[in-house]
């Protein structure tokens, strides 16, 4: 029942890299689409202080992430919980950290409105919503991401790679303000916004 993701394999240390600098000492951290559970595992490994909440619409998801979550049995990660955006009110009360990997390209622009509004309502100011995959900037991006966006808007029009500026824009209107943008390998990039 185990899913495997291999960008797990090539993002999930220089994320972990730049978590250490960002979550804060104890908390919740809320995984936003969790997808295999595969770094829902991995961080909740590398930061035992801190509880781990992962959640995914999908039940092919979701049993990956038990599975995974069975094998390691950590004490500081939670059953997942189904969890869609769109749908609100998220099925969480309350969330010191919100944290999204790849996830805002591969579903519509109305998948990242919603994230931006319930991480409005979830976190104190202050709080990181943490953001990782590959962007826009300024309308540009690196070649292969250009290819990756082509592949993505063939599967679904409504899915592409998305501009900063407009995250920037649409995280605004709920209180959350770009605090950091750090370069990952493979052409990604790290969003750090805070909660104002």
């Amino acid at each position: 029942m185990k899913k495997h993701a291999p960008a797990f394999e090539r993002n999930h240390e220089p994320i972990r890299e730049v978590l250490a600098r960002e979550l804060p000492a104890t908390g919740t951290v809320l995984e936003i689409a969790s997808g295999t559970g595969q770094h829902a595992c991995a961080f909740a490994s590398a930061f035992p202080d801190l509880t781990w909440q992962p959640t995914d619409p999908d039940p092919t998801s979701l049993a990956s992430i038990a599975a995974w979550r069975d094998e390691l049995a950590l004490p500081n990660l939670l059953p997942p919980v189904r969890l869609d955006v769109t749908e609100m009110p998220w099925p969480v009360d309350a969330a010191d950290v919100i944290m999204c990997i790849n996830m805002i390209h591969i579903a519509p622009w109305e998948a990242a409105l919603a994230l931006f509004a319930g991480a409005g309502r979830l976190l104190a100011p202050g709080a990181l919503l943490y953001l990782y995959g590959p962007y826009r900037f300024d309308g540009t991006t690196a070649p292969s991401n250009e290819d990756f966006d082509r592949s993505l808007r063939s599967r679904d029009p409504r899915w592409g790679v998305r501009e900063v500026r407009e995250l920037g824009a649409a995280a605004g209107e709920h209180g959350l303000v770009m605090r950091g943008v750090v370069a990952m390998p493979a052409n990604n990039h790290s969003l750090l916004f805070r909660r104002v």
